[in-house]
C-alpha cells in the first residue's frame, strides 16, 4: 500500500530532477556567460593593447574579435572609437581594400570631427590607390576616386604627418590618368577621328597641364587641328610644345605643313 509519505517523496525528487534539468539547459545555452560570472573582467586598455598585438603579429581574426568586443560592450569608453578605427586597419592589413575603405568611410561619416580624421582620409585614398591597376591602359576608376579623395588634403590638413606621402601618391595617380587620356587620344588618332582626338588631347592639356605627357597632348592637338583645317589651333599647340621641346615643335611643324598642302 502506497503511503502519503512515499508519494510526497517521489514528487519532491521529481521536482528536484526537473530543476536540475532546467539549470543544465540554461548553462548549456550560455556557457560563456556562466564562465564569465566567476571571472574577473579584463580592463579595456589591456584588451585594446592585446588587439594591437594581435594585429601586429598578423592574427587578424583575433584582432577583429577583440576590437569588436570593445566596440560592442564598452561603447562609453574612449577606446571604443579607437577600436572602431582599428577594425578598418585590420581589413587594410589583410589587403581587403573594399572592406577597409567602407570601414574608414563609416568612421568618417559617424565621427567627422575626430582628431584622427586626416589619417582616415589618408587611408581611404590609400585603399583606393592599392586597388587601382598600375597599367594606364586598364580601367582607372579607382585611381580617379583616389585623386578625388586626396584633392584637397594639403589645404585641409596642412600639418598632417601623412601630407608628403599623400602628395607623392596624388601626383602619381594624376600622371597615370594623364597617360590614360593620351592612350585614348592615340586610339582615335590611329582611326583618324580628329574631332575625338581634339577632345581627348584638349582635355589632357586642360586637366593635367604639368603632366610629363602634356607635350604629347599638344602634338596631337596640333596634328588634329591641321587635319581639321584649324590653323589657329595648330599655331597655338606648336607654340606651347616649343616651350617644352623646341626641336620637336620644329619637326612637327614641317610635317604639318605638308598636311596643309595636301588639303583640298
Amino acid at each position: 500500500m502506497t503511503t502519503i509519505r512515499s508519494v510526497t517523496g517521489s514528487a519532491l525528487r521529481l521536482r528536484v530532477l526537473l530543476v536540475a534539468m532546467v539549470l543544465a539547459m540554461v548553462l548549456a545555452a550560455h556557457p560563456a556567460q556562466a564562465a564569465r560570472s566567476g571571472a574577473k573582467e579584463i580592463p579595456v586598455q589591456q584588451q585594446y593593447e592585446q588587439g594591437l598585438r594581435y594585429l601586429k603579429r598578423g592574427y587578424y581574426v583575433k584582432a577583429l574579435e577583440t576590437f569588436n568586443r570593445i566596440r560592442n560592450f564598452h561603447r562609453d569608453d574612449q577606446l571604443a572609437l579607437k577600436a572602431e578605427l582599428a577594425v578598418a586597419d585590420v581589413y587594410y592589413r589583410q589587403s581587403e581594400w573594399d572592406q577597409a575603405r567602407l570601414a574608414y568611410e563609416d568612421f568618417m561619416r559617424l565621427h567627422p570631427r575626430n582628431e584622427d580624421i586626416d589619417y582616415v582620409v589618408y587611408r581611404i585614398g590609400l585603399s583606393l590607390y592599392r586597388k587601382a591597376p598600375r597599367d594606364a591602359a586598364r580601367d582607372q576608376t579607382w585611381t580617379r576616386q583616389a585623386v578625388n579623395t586626396w584633392a584637397a588634403f594639403d589645404s585641409r590638413f596642412p600639418t598632417s604627418e601623412y601630407r608628403d606621402e599623400v602628395s607623392e601618391h596624388y601626383r602619381e595617380c594624376r600622371g597615370r590618368l594623364a597617360r590614360k587620356e593620351l592612350l585614348i587620344a592615340r586610339f582615335y588618332q590611329r582611326r583618324r577621328a580628329w574631332p575625338a582626338v581634339q577632345g581627348r588631347a584638349g582635355g589632357l592639356i586642360h586637366t593635367y597641364p604639368n603632366s610629363e605627357v602634356a607635350p604629347d597632348g599638344w602634338a596631337l592637338l596640333a596634328e588634329a587641328g591641321a587635319w581639321e583645317g584649324d590653323s589657329q589651333q595648330v599655331q597655338q599647340a606648336l607654340d606651347s610644345l616649343a616651350k617644352t621641346d623646341a626641336a620637336w615643335a620644329d619637326r612637327l611643324r614641317v610635317r604639318l605643313d605638308r598636311i596643309e598642302l595636301d588639303q583640298p
